[in-house]
């Protein structure tokens, strides 16, 4: 049989395959989300993972060698990654989730690489499992920090706004006025933030709102 079609690299080539989907599946989960790293990003770095693990096992057979340096090098390489798709946003820090799951998409990939098919799936699964749960109970428990920009030239109307806001529960971390802007960022249950803030600041005269974000 041709040696680019023995057993062995057929074999390679699955546990590559396999970690693709498996990794792919936790990044298709992030992209209906629209988050940072999708399905391309979540795929290529498990298929990449267990590509090293596979290099790291069989291509220097016979020397002194230790497979586990290039898990660890993975393990810590993939940070760079990570690092890269959380951000710092208007009080608020965004990606950590998608980060993490590109560690994992790295974890399953290098258990795929090492044939560990069975332990790859459980963590796939148990990833998309833990992340739709979580997003089921933020959208219905949760709170965001959102940010609300109004036109306004008179002081007391945005003192008005807050006393309102903080009358109806609502947790005012910072506000701003300049030039006739108020930029207010408070933190607010998810499920009711645009219409419980337009109903609120509707009952203040003189006061329009520009953005919600």
């Amino acid at each position: 049989m041709n040696e680019y079609f023995c057993p062995m690299t057929l074999d390679f080539v699955l546990r590559i395959f396999i970690a693709g989907l498996l990794g792919g599946a936790i990044g298709l989960e992030r992209g209906l989300r629209a988050k940072e790293a999708g399905l391309r990003t979540h795929f290529l770095v498990a298929l990449g993972s267990a590509l090293f693990m596979i290099i790291s096992q069989n291509a220097f057979a016979g020397s002194n060698h230790d497979a586990a340096r290039v898990a660890a090098q993975v393990v810590s390489g993939i940070g760079f990654i990570g690092a890269g798709v959380i951000i710092f946003q208007r009080n608020a820090v965004r990606g950590i989730t998608t980060a993490a799951g590109l560690w994992v998409a790295a974890a399953i990939g290098l258990a795929c690489g090492a044939g560990m098919y069975l332990l790859s799936a459980a963590a796939a699964v148990l990833s998309i499992i833990c992340l739709e749960t979580m997003h089921f109970v933020s959208r219905r428990f949760g709170e965001k920090v959102i940010t609300v920009t109004l036109q306004s030239t008179d002081h007391k109307s945005v003192l008005d706004i807050i006393d309102e806001l903080k009358r109806n529960k609502i947790e005012v971390n910072s506000y701003s006025m300049s030039e006739g802007h108020v930029t207010i960022v408070m933190r607010v249950r998810r499920d009711e933030y645009l219409s419980k803030i337009y109903l609120l600041l509707a009952n203040v005269e003189g006061v329009s709102v520009e953005s919600i974000e």
